[in-house]
C-alpha cells in the first residue's frame, strides 16, 4: 500500500512507453497455447488468493503462466503496469484513484480484497498503547497517528473514523512508519496511535495494544480496499488474455474465501509471517465483487482531504 507520487514529466514518460514489453504474446495467446504474464503484487496477506490460485492451477486452466513480481506497492505497481513491465498488478484503490485523476489509463478488472465489514473483527484497525486514555477515534484529534504511507488509504480512512466519532480530523498529525515497526512504536508510546493491518495487527494486540476503531468499517460498509488492474490498452488489445486472467483471479478469490485454512497455509510460502500468527489472525474478505459505492465514497473523501483536486467519477476506473 505505497503512496503514488508521479510528476507530470514521469506521467508523460510512462504514457510514451505504454507499448512496452509485458506478456510474451501481444495477441493474448493463441488457441491452446500458454501465455506468460507478469503480475506485480505486494507480498502481504491481501494477495493470498493470487498465490493460492496459482498453486491450485486456476491460471493454468486458463492457459496462463504467472510470474509474480514482488512490489512495494502503488509507487512501483502503477508505473510498472503503465510502462508494460507488468501485465497486471494488485494495488489499493486510493493509489488507483490518484493515478486515474492524473489521466493514467488504468482500469480495475477484479476485486483485490475488502474489509470484513465487522466492527472489531476486521483485518486492520487503529490501536493505542495499553495504558492510553484514548478510548474512541474522536480522541485522536490533536494526536500523533502512524500510517504506513502519508496521503493514502491509511490516513484517509483514519480521518473517516474520527469524523464518524465526532472528532476533528484536521488536527491529527500523521507520521509515516512501516507496518512491521508499528507494534514496537505503539508499545514504547513513540506514537499516540497507529493504523495497522495483519499480521502486525495481531502482533500489536498480543503485545498489549488496544483497538479503538475499525477504520475500514467506519469508512463504508464492506469497503473495497484493493483491486487487480491493468491498462486500457491491454484490455483492448489483449481482450482474450484479460478475460482469462480475470476469470482465473475471480475463481481464486472465491476459493480463498471459501477455504480460509488453505489461504493461511499459502501465506507461509511467500511471506515471513510466524505460523502461529497466521493461524489466528483475521483474514481480509475476498468477495470477488468490487463495491462500487464504497470506492466512490473513498474518492469523495480524498477530495475532501485534498488527495485529489477534482471530483473523480470512479466509473472510469472500475469494470
Amino acid at each position: 500500500m505505497r503512496r503514488l507520487v508521479i510528476s507530470a514529466i514521469t506521467v508523460a514518460a510512462l504514457l510514451a512507453t505504454t507499448a512496452g514489453c509485458g506478456s510474451s504474446d501481444d495477441a493474448g495467446g493463441q488457441a491452446g497455447g500458454t501465455t506468460k504474464v507478469k503480475v506485480g503484487a505486494i507480498p502481504i496477506v491481501d494477495v493470498a488468493p493470487l498465490h493460492l490460485g496459482i498453486e491450485k492451477g486456476f491460471f493454468a486452466e486458463q492457459r496462463i503462466e504467472v510470474e509474480v513480481v514482488n512490489t512495494t506497492g502503488g509507487a512501483a505497481a502503477v508505473p510498472g503496469v503503465v510502462s508494460g513491465e507488468f501485465d497486471f498488478a494488485f494495488g489499493n484503490v486510493v493509489s488507483l484513484i490518484v493515478a486515474r485523476s492524473q489521466k493514467l489509463p488504468l482500469k480495475a478488472i477484479a476485486e483485490g480484497n475488502s474489509s470484513t465489514g465487522q466492527q472489531g473483527k476486521d483485518f486492520g484497525g487503529i490501536v493505542v498503547p495499553k495504558e492510553s486514555p484514548i478510548t474512541t477515534a474522536a480522541q485522536l484529534a490533536g494526536k500523533t497517528v502512524a500510517v504506513n504511507n502519508l496521503k493514502n488509504i491509511g490516513d484517509t480512512t483514519v480521518r473517516a473514523s474520527i469524523r464518524k466519532a465526532g472528532g476533528d480530523p484536521s488536527s491529527v498529525k500523521f507520521v509515516e512508519l512501516p507496518f512491521p515497526d508499528m507494534p514496537a512504536a505503539v508499545s514504547a508510546k513513540r506514537v499516540d496511535a497507529a493504523w495497522i493491518v495483519e499480521p502486525f495487527f495481531t502482533v500489536a494486540q498480543d503485545q498489549g495494544a488496544r483497538v479503538v476503531a475499525s477504520n475500514f468499517v467506519d469508512t463504508a460498509p464492506n469497503l473495497t480496499i484493493a483491486a487487480y488492474f491493468t491498462t486500457e490498452r491491454t484490455i483492448q488489445q489483449k481482450a482474450d488474455l484479460t478475460e482469462r486472467f480475470t476469470a482465473a483471479i475471480e475463481k481464486s478469490l472465491t476459493y480463498a474465501q471459501e477455504h480460509p485454512d488453505e489461504a493461511r497455509k499459502v501465506l507461509l510460502t511467500y511471506t515471513k509471517i510466524d505460523p502461529a500468527v497466521a493461524e489466528k489472525m483475521t483474514l481480509p474478505a475476498w468477495s470477488g465483487q468490487i463495491n462500487r459505492e464504497s470506492v466512490q465514497t473513498l474518492a469523495d473523501l480524498m477530495l475532501t482531504d485534498g488527495l485529489v483536486t477534482e471530483k473523480v467519477d470512479v466509473a472510469e476506473l472500475l469494470p
